[in-house]
């Protein structure tokens, strides 16, 4: 591991601390019945905190599995599919505020989001 590798996994857990600071934030101030701006402010901000917590973990995942090699393009990979995790978070927070969630739908979103990742990392 290269000195910019653990600097760059510090940066990312220290983003979300501070993220997930943010969450306990608005969650404790704001009531979010019936304040739609308070409900997507929440939304995005659970689901950046997931992000930028998942990153360097599958970071971590990849390069343990890689027998301590960090392999080329691991933490676009790593990025992408952390990003993805942000983005079903904050899905599925806003399908349950607004009542709208189902398990059909939920499951209709992990399928397209891992249908998606699978042909991205296919075509690497």
């Amino acid at each position: 591991m290269f000195p910019r590798d653990r600097s760059a996994n510090l940066v990312l857990f220290a983003g979300a601390g501070i993220a997930w600071l943010l969450v306990a934030l608005v969650f404790l101030t704001r009531s979010p019945v019936g304040d739609v701006p308070i409900q997507l402010v929440g939304a995005g901000l659970l689901g950046l905190a997931v992000a930028l917590t998942a990153a360097p973990l599958l970071w971590l995942v990849s390069f343990t599995l890689g027998r301590s090699i960090a392999w080329r393009g691991s933490w676009w990979r790593a990025g992408r599919r952390a990003g993805w995790l942000g983005l079903v978070v904050t899905l599925f927070v806003l399908l349950r505020v607004q009542g709208t969630f189902s398990i059909p739908v939920a499951l209709f979103i992990v399928v397209m989001v891992v249908i998606v990742e699978f042909s991205l990392t296919l075509r690497h």
